[in-house]
């Protein structure tokens, strides 16, 4: 386990969203739950989700740049500005 604390557990947050419960991840959960502690947390809910919120922030900050990002490379430097 790459990420561990210094009790040496590593930590997920399991929210059951379709790529949580593919056979693969589920099988990995299977192998290693005795290495993780597990946070449950609604399924697909953005409320729980860390990320949502930064997800959102970027596409505010990159929605109000003038000119708006016209080729994937623009929106690469637009996100990274970000």
């Amino acid at each position: 386990m790459s990420i561990v604390h210094s009790d040496e557990f590593g930590q997920l947050q399991q929210d059951s969203a379709t790529p949580h419960t593919s056979r693969v991840a589920t099988k990995w959960l299977q192998e290693h739950s005795s290495d993780l502690r597990h946070f449950h947390c609604p399924p697909k809910s953005p409320d729980m989700n860390i990320i949502e919120p930064i997800w959102v922030a970027l596409q505010c900050a990159v929605q109000k740049r003038s000119p708006p990002p016209g080729t994937p490379m623009d929106l690469r430097t637009a996100l990274q500005d970000s």
